[in-house]
């Protein structure tokens, strides 16, 4: 990874970190337009995995940001076709989109909470609590069309909706649990799968 690209991908996760109210995944829909669509620098396919793998793995699933970084990294290292710059440049671009999003967050965080802590009777706290409200939801669903516009996914998109419906109807009026929901959906991608190769073209 060139220093250039480091500097852009850097200034890029800096601006765009203070936007993340909800969570890192309200990034997904402008992280995609930057890392595939404008710079090239990730495949859709390489994005779409990353989400995946993240929201399956254990732990913060902002770990998303890393797999983005490292695949970053690893694509302009394998590039400049010098022998084992790929890991260091992929090690480089996980820590870049690491920290570049999440320190400014972090200590914003740190600020207003201690400040919503003191002045939470006020009528302007209770405004921005209740105003963020649907910026998040927004951001979510962008997310949400996103993956749901995958190439992975365009040959199965009537049963991805339907799945995508009934998950949302289950959280709406139930109290699920969403690795319930998880494993669900895995069981019907595998059985879709498995279907598949038997129905005739």
């Amino acid at each position: 990874m060139s220093l250039d690209q480091a500097w852009a991908l850097l200034a890029f996760e800096l601006s765009l970190s203070l936007l993340s109210v909800g969570g890192v995944i309200v990034l997904a829909s402008e992280q995609h337009r930057f890392l595939v669509l404008q710079q090239g620098w990730l495949t859709d396919q390489q994005f779409q995995a990353s989400i995946a793998l993240a929201q399956a793995a254990p732990g913060p699933n902002a770990l998303f940001l890393a797999l983005w970084g490292w695949h970053v990294g690893l694509n302009a290292g394998a590039a400049s076709g010098v022998p084992g710059l790929a890991w260091g440049s992929a090690l480089a671009g996980a820590g870049i989109c690491l920290m570049g999003t999440l320190l400014p967050t972090s200590v914003l965080t740190l600020a207003v909470g201690r400040l919503t802590q003191r002045h939470g009777h006020l009528l302007g706290v209770k405004a921005l609590r209740s105003g963020l409200a649907p910026v998040v939801v927004g951001a979510m669903l962008s997310t949400a069309l996103i993956l749901a516009r995958a190439p992975s996914a365009q040959d199965q998109q009537p049963w991805l909706w339907m799945l995508a419906a009934a998950a949302a109807w289950l959280v709406w009026r139930s109290r699920t649990h969403l690795l319930v929901l998880l494993a669900g959906g895995a069981v019907a991608g595998m059985l879709l799968e498995w279907w598949r190769p038997l129905s005739p073209a």
